[in-house]
């Protein structure tokens, strides 16, 4: 099969540029001249026939045809790469996973050691950004390929977001709930909790870690669904991070919404309970995020299969215990 394709350094040049939106940037990645960066763009586009940057005062912007293109050529440089790496010697092999930071402490880290004993010739190295959390268009850690073929090294990212994921695999993990926890003992204290109404003499801690307001449930939400009106949501307080919002529900500070799936061990442990099981649905979810030109790795679809396995392991085995 014959292709008319443009040369390959000038579709290497569009992505970094595209991705950097800086022709500055670009250069210094690709080792050449802002200026040769230029030149190479404008050849481009005339083998392509239409613009793909708009050159703004003081910025640079995709054309509607160049945001179009960049999914496809980044899919392409991925598949190449892909390509070349497999058709290198062996080389060990490594996996790293990047995860949201709570998920990752809290639900992936205690069940890692049965995928090393299921897989010992898998080397994972499992890393954790808030970049991999909130509307796919703004998480920075999908603007790079998630592919290293010079050592063999595989990445993947478990996204808890929304939002489509051009060039990628997306495989639903967990679809979360919210729902309250406190420490047991104010089930039965001086005020205690026996019916969402009793909120109303307890403190109510916030969780504010996912910046966008409408995509964030909060304790106003929760109260409306289970009924419960005069409380002062604007009071206790509040926390950047899911993990500091949990540590103040441990430290007996007041009542938390938390995702069902990062508190299971806590409320199995005694350690936290669900005072009323009364769950708001996340407009969120956990998925693991693969780079098309990379799916078909062994050790990828070997940590897709384990994965999968114990979402359902999870959600089967009745792990959270509501407090009656």
């Amino acid at each position: 099969m014959s292709y008319r394709l443009p040369p390959f350094q000038l579709l290497r040049t569009f992505e970094a540029a595209a991705r950097h939106l800086s022709f500055k940037k670009a250069a210094h990645e690709v080792h050449v001249t802002p200026a040769a960066v230029s030149q190479q763009i404008k050849a481009l586009e005339e083998h392509l026939g239409f613009p793909l940057f708009r050159r703004l005062t003081r910025a640079l912007a995709l054309t509607d045809r160049g945001a179009a293109l960049l999914p496809k050529v980044r899919e392409g440089l991925d598949c190449l790469a892909a390509a070349i790496a497999s058709a290198r010697e062996a080389v060990p092999c490594r996996l790293t996973v990047t995860a949201p930071p709570s998920f990752a402490s809290h639900w992936l880290v205690p069940r890692l050691p049965r995928f090393a004993a299921a897989h010992p010739d898998i080397e994972v190295r499992l890393a954790s950004t808030p970049d991999t959390i909130g509307p796919r268009g703004r998480m920075r850690i999908l603007d790079e390929p998630l592919v290293a073929p010079g050592d063999g090294r595989t990445e993947v990212a478990i996204l808890y977001g929304t939002g489509p994921c051009p060039g990628f695999q997306v495989d639903r993990i967990i679809a979360p709930d919210y729902v309250p926890v406190c420490l047991p003992r104010l089930l039965a204290g001086d005020s205690p909790l026996r019916e969402p109404q009793d909120l109303r003499r307890h403190v109510l801690i916030h969780d504010e870690s996912l910046h966008d307001g409408k995509h964030r449930p909060g304790w106003e939400v929760w109260l409306e669904l289970a009924g419960v009106a005069a409380v002062d949501v604007r009071r206790g307080p509040r926390f950047a991070h899911a993990a500091l919002a949990r540590e103040a529900a441990l430290d007996g500070q007041g009542i938390a919404l938390a995702l069902r799936p990062l508190i299971e061990a806590d409320v199995a442990a005694g350690r936290l309970a669900i005072p009323f099981d009364i769950a708001l649905p996340s407009p969120y979810a956990y998925e693991l995020a693969v780079s098309a030109a990379v799916a078909q790795r062994p050790a990828v679809a070997a940590f897709r299969a384990w994965l999968a396995g114990e979402a359902q392991r999870s959600l089967a085995a009745g792990e959270i215990r509501v407090a009656a």
